[in-house]
């Protein structure tokens, strides 16, 4: 018996648990090939010999994996199957760590380490629609688990990494370390191979109720670009705080330490957004007025980090990371727009590589305007039309409504063509 039966009927079996344990051990390691490497970024450039083109091209090495194999995992989904896909990608996250880990060479570095961000940008794409699968009358509540998950894994590899490296002395080791974690999280995909619904119906007849969602589908719908951008802006306010707030901080007057004490509970505050954020938003039939909150807290912190004092810094920076829920309402709604798992699947592939594309720019972009005026007015200029273009799409993306649907209604409005 699936454990979609065993959802629909309301009872929780023992393939359920072991999903929702499959699904916590993934995303624990979805963005350690990530923030393991920031913390020690100075001290891999230096070890490997790597020039800046080489450190920059490690920085957008993320934006530029999730955007483009997160595109062609749908395919592959068919292909393969959603378990063995997600095992596949856990396998090879693990490789390109465990490899990365024991190398001394630039080249090879970063050739492996865009092997694990592969498998990271598969799961990215698959754990949603893995969700709508099995859960799908528990989209709100397992996407809270899901992006907690995601939160802590995150957090734990930016914070241990520097204090694994000075205790074994070895930089190699506290990068090494990771790949064990992802071999951790194969084993709950192993044992779960033998239920893959989507690989039986690759060989027979698409899924029942399913409306063709493909990219190109998707690329004229109204509803998968306003998700994508609502994506993508979350994703972009993400990167700039991650990437200039300690700059930000240390350009008013904080040390170095005292920036990074703030960078640090800003990351720890996600966990529990992530938490919060999801229970509320399931609460709603129409997730627009949680928009509205988010886009609000962003705004005032963003104001009072601009104008105020920086010595009331923290106040600012706890209602910007309030605002982050962003994040996971943007992954929920993946599942809440959709009414089948091969859509979700779809919209959550092209969603997830249009909004990173777009996300990428804005740390380069918030660089480049602090060059040119030598202050921070015009990227926090930059930032409040970012913030609009989220506030927008948030609203139109934030209603009930499908995107087998819309496009139903596309193909019903089109005029039949009369043979010859």
């Amino acid at each position: 018996m699936s454990v979609l039966t065993h959802e629909s009927r309301g009872r929780t079996g023992p393939l359920a648990w072991l999903l929702v344990l499959g699904i916590v051990l993934a995303a624990l390691n979805l963005r350690t090939a990530v923030t393991s490497v920031g913390p020690l970024l100075d001290q891999l450039a230096q070890g490997l010999g790597m020039t800046s083109v080489g450190t920059g091209l490690l920085t957008t090495l993320p934006v530029l994996a999730f955007a483009t194999v997160g595109a062609i995992t749908p395919t592959l989904s068919r292909r393969i199957g959603e378990h063995r896909l997600l095992l596949l990608a856990l396998v090879t996250l693990g490789a390109g760590l465990l490899v990365r880990a024991l190398v001394d060479s630039a080249p090879v570095f970063l050739l492996s380490s865009a092997v694990a961000l592969s498998g990271g940008a598969v799961g990215n794409v698959l754990i949603p629609t893995l969700i709508k699968r099995h859960f799908p009358a528990r989209t709100g509540i397992m996407t809270t688990v899901y992006t907690t998950a995601l939160a802590a894994g995150t957090m734990l590899a930016a914070a241990a990494t520097v204090p694994i490296e000075r205790a074994s002395g070895d930089w190699h080791i506290a990068l090494g370390v990771w790949a064990a974690l992802a071999a951790v999280a194969t084993l709950p995909w192993l044992a779960l191979l033998r239920s893959d619904p989507a690989r039986r119906r690759t060989r027979g007849e698409a899924a029942p109720g399913a409306a063709p969602a493909g990219l190109r589908g998707l690329a004229r719908s109204r509803l998968a670009w306003t998700i994508a951008v609502y994506f993508g802006t979350q994703s972009m306010i993400a990167y700039i705080m991650f990437g200039w707030l300690p700059t930000i901080l240390t350009d008013g007057g904080y040390s170095t330490g005292e920036a990074g004490f703030v960078l640090g509970v800003f990351t720890a505050l996600n966990i529990p957004v992530s938490i919060l954020v999801p229970v509320v938003a399931s609460r709603f039939r129409d997730q627009r007025p949680v928009v509205v909150g988010l886009v609000a807290a962003y705004a005032a912190g963003f104001l009072g980090l601009w104008l105020a004092p920086l010595s009331t810094a923290m106040v600012w920076v706890v209602l910007i990371a309030l605002g982050m829920g962003s994040f996971p309402l943007a992954l929920m709604m993946l599942g809440l727009r959709t009414r089948t798992a091969e859509a979700t699947a779809a919209l959550s592939a092209f969603g997830q590589s249009a909004g990173y594309l777009m996300a990428g720019a804005g740390p380069l972009a918030v660089g480049l305007l602090r060059e040119l005026t030598g202050g921070w007015s015009l990227p926090y200029a930059m930032i409040f039309v970012v913030l609009a273009a989220q506030l927008v799409t948030g609203l139109y993306a934030g209603r009930r409504r499908f995107i087998e649907d819309e496009q139903r209604e596309r193909v019903d409005a089109e005029p039949a063509t009369i043979p010859a």
